[in-house]
């Protein structure tokens, strides 16, 4: 007979108000050894409020956290802050010699995987903390947190949105250090994750808690179960949360239409989720999109011509020749300092190339969203600011048609409701404050967006209102993102900047980005000329074989198109046909029978892009 996990931490009647606002009241919930819990809910519900009581570092107003007498408990911080007179090395490797870290295995990966990389990301260990930016110290302070000696297995790692600053490299390094750790691998300690990124969720933790109201509501599972669950919980609610039911329904139809590789290893109940999505439609009508934006657009939209970028020593972009079509919705990823913002800023014009030239379609109106948030009208209420910009906006809408959407229904949208629209934006949060900006940037009316980290500062319900804004904007698309999640729900396509000057299409997404650079880090670095003649002939060989995968890649992608067609053909049929209940029937078999042979040809294409 199996025992029973170990409780390490139990919250009893937990209670946290800062002035006339309660953010927990009266939580009861427990830390089990084994467990790996992500919490969630909206900016300033008391997600990092709950987890700073789980860790003592704030006194609760009343209840208590009872810890057992074997367990540590690690916290790292949002405002983590280092002593900046120290060294890197002092403060991750807390003064031991280098013969003892380096003969411990997990030590040396963290260091690797958190200080090291390319020679951008590097952070030496004699570098003084003071002259770190601040996305270096948390990389730092979560590393010095890793590393920390293990005095019991008996450990609660509590992470307070550790993937902020993180590339994707750092974010699947860490869901992949967390899988393998020790203590969380044999069941004996356990992990509680605030973080707004959802792959993260979804790969490393197996059970949900969500902050709402006061109230701490757990969800077996992983993320994509607690979408299930929630999306469940909306649909018997009353008719005013139709908008949110829509939504939930709308993410989880994406999660389960996903790429097989990801939809294969989802531990929700499959048939429930099938029943609740079963006229879900696809998260965008692309053909009416493209048709739009074609028509705002024509055909040149921006490109590169032959353009080389060079900045403080480093080769950004050698000789690339690059374009973005009417319509193309583009993901870029990269490492920290590989050039992705210096991309964006190029195609805004706000950097000049030190060669080539870049080319704008004299119907272009750009949209630039930068990391930071830009000026913004402290004096003026938040309708008043969106207003200020534009009082209605197009988008696509149910059939395929073009809808108006008014400042104030944009607002609601995401997340401004009711008196929210008339508060001053003085007095807005981080997190309220990127959403007005991106408002703003919409009501401008575009045709052409480029958004720079869209999700910092953003909760993952909010994330799934921006996503679902998107799906009906007509116009093109260039995102940068660590937010794997963000870039596959979103794009259509990735390209993929390597640290080698060049924009790489990357048929195959961000895991054929990761692969590509893992690849690319496991290559020496120099190579003689004698060697490079020696493998000569191979390389012909090679080549011959790379241009037959392509060929069959691009055969494989016509394929594809034609089923895309056909399948669109027939959803407007089946629209026509909606009360004939035979003939209804007869074309959602076709179209059963198309969606089969188009996951077959999407499963061919994956396995070809990965051995690309």
């Amino acid at each position: 007979m199996s025992s029973q996990p170990t409780p390490l931490l139990t919250a009893q009647n937990l209670t946290k108000a800062y002035g006339d606002k309660a953010l927990l009241d009266g939580v009861m919930l427990g830390v089990l050894a084994g467990d790996r819990i992500g919490v969630v809910g909206r900016n300033g519900q008391g997600k990092s409020t709950l987890v700073h009581l789980l860790a003592g570092v704030v006194p609760p107003d009343e209840g208590r956290v009872v810890q057992a007498g074997s367990v540590t408990v690690r916290l790292f911080d949002q405002q983590a802050s280092l002593p900046l007179e120290q060294t890197v090395g002092q403060v991750v490797l807390a003064g031991r010699a280098e013969h003892e870290w380096a003969g411990q295995a997990q030590v040396r990966e963290i260091v690797a995987g958190l200080l090291g990389g390319d020679s951008a990301q590097t952070l030496p260990l004699d570098t003084r903390c003071g002259q770190l930016s601040g996305g270096q110290q948390r990389r730092v302070a979560l590393a010095a947190l890793l590393a920390a000696p293990q005095h019991t297995d008996h450990e609660v790692i509590i992470l307070d949105e550790p993937t902020n600053h993180l590339d994707v490299e750092g974010v699947a390094w860490l869901a992949e250090h967390l899988q393998q750790r020790h203590s969380l691998r044999t069941g004996a300690g356990a992990l509680v994750v605030v973080t707004h990124d959802r792959w993260f969720l979804d790969e490393v933790c197996t059970s949900m808690w969500e902050v709402h109201h006061g109230q701490v509501y757990p969800y077996e599972g992983s993320y994509a179960a607690y979408v299930l669950a929630k999306a469940t919980r909306l649909e018997q609610q009353a008719a005013s949360e139709q908008r949110r039911r829509n939504l939930m329904r709308k993410e989880l139809a994406w999660l389960r239409r996903g790429a097989p590789a990801r939809t294969s290893k989802a531990k929700y109940r499959v048939e429930a989720a099938n029943a609740l999505i079963a006229a879900e439609p696809p998260p965008r009508q692309e053909q009416i999109l493209l048709q739009f934006a074609a028509t705002r657009l024509g055909k040149t939209v921006l490109e590169l011509e032959d353009v080389s970028l060079n900045l403080g020593g480093r080769q950004l972009l050698d000789g690339v020749t690059w374009q973005l079509g009417p319509g193309d919705r583009l993901g870029v990823v990269g490492v920290n300092g590989a050039g992705k913002t210096s991309l964006l800023r190029l195609l805004t014009g706000d950097l000049q190339p030190d060669n080539g030239r870049v080319v704008a379609g004299q119907t272009v109106t750009l949209g630039y969203l930068p990391q930071q948030v830009t000026t913004l009208p402290e004096d003026r209420r938040v309708l008043q600011a969106v207003e200020d910009v534009g009082r209605v906006l197009e988008l696509a809408g149910p059939g395929g048609r073009m809808r108006s959407v008014t400042a104030s229904q944009l607002c609601e949208q995401l997340g401004f409701v009711g008196s929210a629209q008339s508060v001053r934006v003085g007095k807005l949060s981080g997190g309220q404050r990127r959403r007005l900006q991106l408002l703003r940037l919409l009501m401008a009316g575009p045709n052409v967006l480029l958004l720079d980290e869209p999700t910092n500062d953003l909760d993952t319900d909010t994330l799934a209102a921006v996503e679902d804004l998107l799906d009906g904007w007509a116009g093109s698309l260039i995102v940068v993102s660590h937010d794997r999640y963000l870039l596959e729900r979103v794009c259509e396509r990735t390209v993929g900047l390597l640290g080698d000057g060049r924009l790489r299409d990357l048929p195959g997404g961000v895991q054929e980005y990761l692969r590509r650079h893992q690849d690319q880090a496991e290559t020496p670095a120099t190579a003689t000329v004698s060697t490079q003649l020696s493998t000569q002939q191979p390389q012909r060989s090679e080549a011959k074989q790379s241009r037959d995968h392509a060929k069959h890649l691009a055969r494989l992608e016509r394929q594809l198109d034609k089923l895309t067609d056909q399948e669109n053909a027939l959803h407007a049929q089946l629209a026509v046909a909606a009360t004939d209940y035979t003939q209804a029937a007869a074309l959602d078999a076709q179209l059963r029978t198309l969606h089969e042979q188009r996951e077959a040809l999407e499963t061919e294409w994956l396995k070809l892009a990965e051995q690309a």
